[in-house]
């Protein structure tokens, strides 16, 4: 499903290198790989096809990352789902491209999914840090039928969304080749 990252593999070097010093600090202690307020995008567009890949501190979206048990939590963690599912409107692709969502991932432990498996630790240990840091994961792939008009990618109504995102770390692989930004609400798009 993640063909168009997967394909580009020496592209993504940098941030797949940041990432592994990030996750290796995380374990000795350090917020670096979780920060409240900061979220992560990669980006692709390859052709006809766009990616876009957000993981986001669930503190960001939903405003707290334990398992939701009571009502007011569930609805909370509901309307962020909800949310989510809808990209086109999330990332203000413009109309003139024609994109349209043709496969879509979510996944968190808020959404009753299970963390994945770390082999350096054992499962008591997992589920614990999950439950203290929860993230949540978006895959969004797109099929546009003019991507020239992909001419920015605005992330103004993801900051809208959810105020408690303060910056998006962005990896964009694009026709102009790789850049790697930090947008803000204040300065919200970038260029392809």
């Amino acid at each position: 499903m993640r063909r168009l990252l997967l394909a580009l593999p020496f592209a993504m070097l940098p941030l797949i290198v940041a990432h592994a010093a990030d996750e290796h600090d995380h374990e000795h202690g350090s917020l670096s790989a979780h920060e409240h307020g900061v979220g992560r995008l990669n980006a692709g567009l390859d052709g006809q096809t766009l990616e876009l890949e957000l993981e986001s501190p669930a503190m960001n979206l939903v405003g707290f990352e334990h398992i939701a048990t009571s009502d007011a939590d569930k609805a909370k963690v509901a309307a962020v789902r909800a949310r989510l599912e809808q990209p086109l409107g999330l990332f203000n692709l413009p109309k003139a491209a024609g994109c349209v969502v043709e496969n879509q991932e979510l996944e968190s432990p808020l959404f009753g999914d299970k963390p994945e498996a770390d082999e350096d630790h054992d499962e008591d240990a997992q589920d614990e840090h999950h439950h203290d840091h929860s993230e949540i994961h978006a895959h969004y792939q797109f099929t546009c039928a003019t991507p020239g008009a992909l001419k920015t990618l605005d992330l103004a109504n993801i900051f809208n969304t959810f105020p408690a995102t303060l910056k998006i770390q962005v990896q964009l692989i694009g026709p102009s080749g790789q850049q790697g930004v930090e947008v803000t609400a204040k300065a919200a798009a970038l260029k392809f």
